[in-house]
């Protein structure tokens, strides 16, 4: 009874290291159960291996005499430090408070990008005389640009405005325009397109410039899919994130970021399967009805209402949480004197003097280049393979999900990455993802002969096993990056004071990002006038790949020093 008794303890000593401590970053395992009775070398007690010789003896203060605990005891001990365990996984009143409403902020904000990424795909991709080729050149020449002045705004803004009444002012812009697109642009796109002036420029011009003509001839959609972008950036990354490192301590930060995105990555799955279900709905519709016009006003109109809870649970915080903050009464009390507003080039001089600032930008601009120049390259396949618009999306829609189930898993485990590993281990995980599988994904496309056997084997075509390793490549990449990538990205902003982190944040999540992208989609676009194709620049993106994962690697070394030591002057001056 004694050695079953020792397995039960020694269980629970295990089940109760793999689960965090949500009183802390490091887990304590002396809090789960009370000393345990060893019976073999080897054993633990309070989370150390020790001899049973070095076991001390519990002396009987009524006899005297020395025992061990009792089977009944232990046993009854591990129950009640068992259900206190998971009693301390659960936060505490004040924290669930703003834990919640953040949750599900972020839930709003990840199910409306999931729509609209996949819909800015579909749009753009399988639009009259477009394809995947055009995507390098919109993220050069449109979002890039676009992101530039969205960041002298932003600066602005702030400047101007309260930064509750900021958050107000770009959130509802985009809702309007994306109902106005479902409801009058899409619907007019033939009035709106120059399709004749456009064909008689293409005579004119050489086959080169069919990519840039495709975006002038479908303009509208290349707004919609510059919008869709700037969500991603500016929502998610820089007022979602400014906003939770503003109410969130650092304490807080370190447990529940790496298991603040669990609740919103269930966005992906069920915006995923809403993007399927929408798709297969169009099969029901009657001949002759605009079945892509239908789909689009259920797909913004899911965006648009999920944006009215984001907005709800925002006022939220600020009515309950952020009102009431300590730092917001003193700053009321002792209003911070106006300091000199310094010029964008000033800003940027400041910023690029920061080798902190440089370092979290090089990571930034490390993921969108590398990230751009694998995916580019499996839209191409993917249209190959699903030229239809309905088949398209509903491979996006699964795509989606899939992805939001990997990261569920993933989270799980990143709090785990951090416990025991730390933070630079985290943060090496995604640039070791990207490299790993973006090998996998060059040598099926630069040697397709050589799987032609496997594919046979599983009873498919290269083509369409070049799909599906790339949506591996895609999903394991975008998971590490939601569940590891970004939790240390925004524990890095916690530390730095607050100039550096509105016009850092700005500068680095929304100019950094596009950045990344646009300059995977130069590269490209040279490669494609030097080379004459994608296909054939292939060898030299896996090589620009690889290149570009060693800097990441040296960005996050040096990062991880300046971190740690950040870290530890917040904590004294604390």
């Amino acid at each position: 009874m004694l050695g079953f008794s020792n397995t039960i303890n020694s269980a629970l000593v295990l089940v109760a290291f793999l689960l965090p401590d949500a009183s802390g970053f490091v887990p304590r395992i002396s809090r789960v159960a009370p000393p345990l009775v060893a019976s073999s070398p080897g054993s633990f007690s309070n989370g150390k291996i020790f001899s049973p010789l070095h076991l001390p003896p519990k002396t009987n203060s009524a006899s005297g005499g020395t025992h061990r605990e009792s089977t009944v005891d232990s046993e009854g001990g591990d129950k009640k430090g068992f259900l206190d365990k998971i009693k301390s996984i659960v936060p505490p009143k004040n924290e669930r408070k703003k834990l919640l409403p953040l949750g599900l902020m972020f839930f709003c904000i990840l199910f409306n990008y999931t729509i609209l990424r996949d819909t800015k795909d579909v749009l753009m991709i399988t639009a009259y005389k477009s394809g995947a080729e055009v995507i390098p050149f919109i993220k050069t020449y449109c979002n890039l640009p676009a992101a530039i002045g969205f960041t002298g705004l932003y600066a602005s803004m702030c400047d101007n405005m309260e930064l509750k009444n900021v958050f107000y002012a770009l959130v509802i812009p985009f809702l309007i325009f994306f109902a106005s697109f479902a409801l009058f642009m899409y619907p007019a796109r033939s009035i709106i397109h120059p399709h004749g002036l456009v064909d008689i420029l293409a005579n004119q011009l050489p086959a080169g410039f069919s990519a840039p003509l495709a975006i002038v001839r479908n303009w509208s959609f290349a707004l919609f899919y510059v919008m869709a972008e700037m969500w991603g950036s500016v929502v998610t990354s820089l007022l979602f994130w400014g906003f939770a490192n503003e109410v969130t301590t650092v304490e807080e930060a370190k447990k529940y970021y790496p298991l603040f995105g669990m609740g919103a990555n269930v966005a992906l799955i069920f915006s995923g399967q809403y993007v399927k279900w929408v798709s297969k709905m169009r099969g029901t519709l009657a001949p002759g009805v605009d079945a892509w016009a239908v789909s689009l006003r259920f797909l913004m109109a899911a965006v648009v209402g999920s944006g009215g809870v984001l907005l709800a649970a925002y006022k939220y915080m600020q009515d309950n949480i952020v009102s009431k903050m300590d730092s917001v009464k003193e700053a009321k009390k002792f209003p911070r004197k106006k300091k000199a507003r310094m010029t964008m080039k000033e800003s940027a001089k400041f910023l690029m003097s920061s080798p902190y600032i440089r370092d979290l930008a090089t990571l930034v601009i490390s993921y969108g280049l590398c990230i751009n120049i694998v995916e580019v390259s499996w839209k191409s396949k993917l249209k190959q393979a699903f030229p239809n618009p309905n088949e398209y999306s509903a491979f996006m829609g699964n795509f989606s999900s899939a992805t939001g189930t990997v990261t569920l898993v993933m989270m799980l485990l990143g709090r785990t990455i951090f416990q025991k590993f730390g933070w630079k281990f985290a943060a090496m995980v995604t640039p070791t993802m990207i490299g790993v599988t973006g090998i996998a994904f060059f040598g099926l496309t630069l040697l397709p002969q050589t799987v032609q056997p496997l594919a046979a084997l599983f009873g498919t075509t290269p083509l369409m096993l070049a799909v599906l390793i790339g949506a591996a490549q895609n999903i394991l990449s975008k998971s590490a990056k939601y569940s590891l990538f970004d939790p240390c990205k925004e524990m890095a902003y916690i530390p730095l004071d607050q100039e550096s982190k509105t016009k850092g944040k700005a500068a680095i999540d929304v100019v950094g990002n596009p950045l990344g992208k646009s300059g995977g989609a130069m590269i490209q676009q040279v490669l494609i006038f030097a080379v004459g194709s994608l296909a054939a620049s292939t060898p030299y993106l896996a090589a620009i790949l690889f290149a570009m994962v060693f800097m990441w690697y040296r960005a996050v070394g040096s990062l991880s020093g300046q971190f740690e030591e950040a870290m530890k002057q917040t904590e004294s001056q604390g």
